[in-house]
């Protein structure tokens, strides 16, 4: 008698070859373009308005016409290292006590939605894609420090990137033009940082995550501004020694101009 083998394949093998053939099956996608691939800033800037389109490819019309369709215009700055320090009373005066430095954060994350966050997705949806300032993952240089802290100082980081505006949310900020077309503004603080930002369009559809697509955008100074900055970064010791000296020759002459005799 000849005995004859059968391999199985593990059902949980299969789930992510299923996940994916299922987002492939999706059909409709989703294409963004700016209005500008670059900005410059001068010494008289005072913010912008920055405006995206897009388009729904293979839109379903039926689903369109139901305002079923919403998307999320995300604009995230390079990332930076921050440091927050937390200030203390002592003996009357305020000092620096304690600090936390976070690596890779956004110097900016503007979001624009169609509608109101908690109309679009459940709360879950937002934390598995990051998506929004609150779901943004903050991580200490030092991941061993005390729980507590890092969560206070994680908070203070947020609220002051806030303040600043450069954290914000526009619910409205994106508005469809058409079934298919669509519109997001946001908005650059006076102080965007300095490099390349990524600006990402998520679709959604009866609040399930269905594409994700992005476009880069490149902010820089201009005129002076351009030039000095350059010349800082190549030549940092020489840009250190000038500053000095013209500090010096600054008080120098503040000195002789309002001396009293």
């Amino acid at each position: 008698m000849r005995l004859c083998s059968i391999v199985t394949t593990p059902v949980l093998l299969l789930l992510p070859v299923l996940a994916a053939r299922a987002q492939s099956e999706i059909p409709e996608n989703i294409q963004i373009g700016l209005s500008t691939d670059q900005v410059s800033i001068t010494s008289d800037f005072s913010g912008a308005e920055l405006t995206i389109f897009g388009a729904l490819d293979n839109a379903d019309p039926l689903v369109a016409r139901q305002g079923r369709y919403d998307v999320v215009v995300v604009l995230e700055g390079p990332p930076r290292a921050v440091t927050v320090r937390k200030k203390t009373r002592v003996a009357g005066m305020w000092i620096n006590t304690q600090s936390v430095i976070f690596r890779d954060v956004p110097a900016s994350y503007s979001m624009a939605l169609t509608r109101a966050p908690q109309d679009i997705t459940a709360p879950a949806g937002y934390r598995q894609l990051a998506l929004g300032a609150g779901n943004l993952h903050l991580q200490p240089l030092d991941a061993d420090g005390d729980p507590k802290t890092i969560e206070e100082f994680t908070r203070a980081l947020r609220e002051r990137k806030e303040a600043q505006g450069l954290y914000s949310t526009r619910a409205g900020g994106v508005r469809f033009l058409s079934q298919s077309l669509f519109r997001a503004s946001l908005r650059l603080a006076p102080n965007v940082a300095v490099g390349t930002h990524r600006a990402r369009a998520f679709l959604f559809r009866n609040g399930m995550f269905l594409r994700e697509t992005s476009a880069q955008l490149t902010i820089r100074k201009a005129g002076l501004e351009q030039r000095l900055y350059q010349f800082a970064h190549e030549n940092s010791t020489l840009y250190g020694v000038f500053a000095v000296l013209i500090a010096i020759v600054t008080g120098w002459l503040g000195r002789l101009i309002f001396r009293k005799d």
